[in-house]
C-alpha cells in the first residue's frame, strides 16, 4: 500500500504529482482513494523490491508511505460505505496459469 500526500502549490509540484501518480500505475498500482494505491505482490521480497523502485521515482517534496499487509488481511478489510471494486487486478483470483 503506497500512502503520499504530496504539496500542489507550484507548477513543478503539480508535475511531480501526475509524473509519480502515472509512474504507480505503470508498476501496476490500482487506485484505492485519492493519494492511496495497493498492489498486490507474491512475496515480501517482490514487495521490498518495488518499494526500492517506487524510492528512485518518488518526488523530492512530500510525504510518500509504504505499509505492506498480507492479502489475508487485506481480504479481511470492511467496507462501511461503498462496495469493493470488482477489478480483478485486486482480488486472489488474478493468477493466471499458461
Amino acid at each position: 500500500m503506497i500512502m503520499f500526500d504530496l504539496p500542489m502549490t507550484t507548477s513543478q509540484n503539480r508535475r511531480d504529482y501526475r509524473k509519480f501518480r502515472k509512474a504507480l500505475i505503470n508498476e501496476g498500482c490500482l487506485m484505492m482513494q485519492y493519494s492511496i494505491y495497493v498492489r498486490v505482490c507474491p512475496s515480501r521480497q517482490s514487495a521490498k523490491f518495488l518499494e526500492k523502485r517506487i524510492k528512485l521515482f518518488a518526488p523530492p517534496a512530500g510525504t510518500v508511505q509504504t505499509m505492506m499487509v498480507t492479502e489475508a488481511q487485506y481480504q479481511t478489510m470492511n467496507f462501511i460505505v461503498g462496495e469493493q471494486s470488482q477489478d480483478i487486478r485486486n482480488s486472489a483470483a488474478r493468477t493466471i496459469v499458461i
